[in-house]
């Protein structure tokens, strides 16, 4: 039977990142990878990075190897001219070069992805299907199968149409405005991977308790060396906590440098992208379409449901709302581990 120190370093291993540069055209792409297992893709939205899925891929990598990554023209992940126009089939061929170079005795991939990085998950089980065994594609905002397209259409040419001339405050203004639901005078906005009310969260959300001690020569009577020992021991577990919170505000340092290129090249041509609806019919028992509990009346809730109901794939109720895995990765990934393994 494994010591405790055995069983700890085995679980230290399992969730140690190890990190890779993928060469694609036009592109150098950056990942992370954790654990041992069938491989699991974790794509990101909005302008999110590897680093969103930090404690989801940790929790997760007990049974997958996990692999996070900055999209194309993000983060670490650098195109090799201007940034352009961004499609979901570029994005989407560049996970299957992931999979091919990280699965490659061809075993299916497991892949998530939510708001903007679900409809590349689409796009991928559309052209690619026998890379992947599983897709889950969290509320994908697909305008092109609301009942009226050209108001969604609108609402993200707004968005954009903000940001060009007023900036990025006045572009997350708008889409708070477009998103929220009839009446709801704010309380709907479309807070995707990239919205302030995100960036603040993880900038001062709760970091764990590091378990530092109490100072020598308190009341638990401790000795000279013991109070010493405590003391390193707490020192070194406040040094842990300052670098889990100094990892967390660089992802929103990075989100928030994203911003720009996730508002002028990719909200609309992803948001408007037509999903191939046949092939996704025909790939449908790979399929979970995932809604957020708390975000059913928004708009990308509303346009995943009619998804599913178009290509005939199942539905997933998932914690939370639209950014429900940052809202609390903990139940959101018990969650996904559910659906993944059901």
């Amino acid at each position: 039977m494994p010591t405790t120190d055995a069983t700890t370093e085995a679980a230290t291993a399992a969730t140690a990142v190890r990190t890779g540069r993928l060469e694609a055209p036009g592109a150098t792409l950056h990942y992370e990878v954790r654990g041992r297992g069938p491989l699991l893709v974790m794509m990101p939205g909005g302008s999110a990075d590897a680093g969103i899925y930090d404690t989801l891929a940790a929790e997760l990598a007990d049974r997958w190897t996990v692999v996070a990554f900055d999209p194309r023209g993000y983060s670490r992940s650098t195109l090799h001219g201007p940034a352009g126009e961004q499609l979901p089939g570029a994005h989407s061929e560049d996970i299957a070069r992931l999979i091919e170079l990280l699965s490659p005795d061809g075993v299916p991939a497991a892949v998530f992805g939510s708001s903007s990085s679900a409809i590349v998950a689409l796009d991928l089980l559309s052209r690619r299907p026998g890379l992947v065994g599983r897709v889950v594609a969290h509320e994908p905002p697909l305008v092109e199968l609301l009942p009226d397209p050209a108001a969604g259409r609108a609402v993200f040419a707004a968005v954009r149409e903000s940001f060009l001339r007023d900036g990025v405050e006045a572009a997350m203004a708008a889409m708070a405005a477009g998103l929220a639901p009839e009446g709801g005078a704010g309380g709907g906005r479309y807070e995707a991977a990239t919205g302030a009310d995100e960036e603040s969260r993880a900038a001062t959300g709760p970091v764990e308790d590091g378990g530092a001690t109490a100072p020598p020569g308190e009341s638990d009577g401790a000795s000279e060396a013991e109070a010493q020992a405590e003391a390193q021991n707490g020192a070194g577990a406040g040094a842990e906590v300052d670098a889990v919170a100094e990892a967390e505000a660089a992802t929103v340092r990075r989100m928030m440098a994203n911003l720009p290129v996730f508002l002028e090249h990719v909200l609309c041509s992803f948001s408007g992208h037509a999903p191939d609806l046949d092939a996704l019919r025909a790939a449908a028992p790979k399929l979970v379409v995932g809604v957020g509990r708390d975000s059913r009346a928004l708009l990308p809730a509303v346009a995943a449901e009619r998804l599913a109901q178009r290509v005939g794939s199942a539905t997933a109720e998932f914690p939370g709302g639209h950014v429900g895995l940052t809202e609390d990765p903990v139940a959101f990934g018990a969650r996904l581990r559910e659906v993944l393994l059901g």
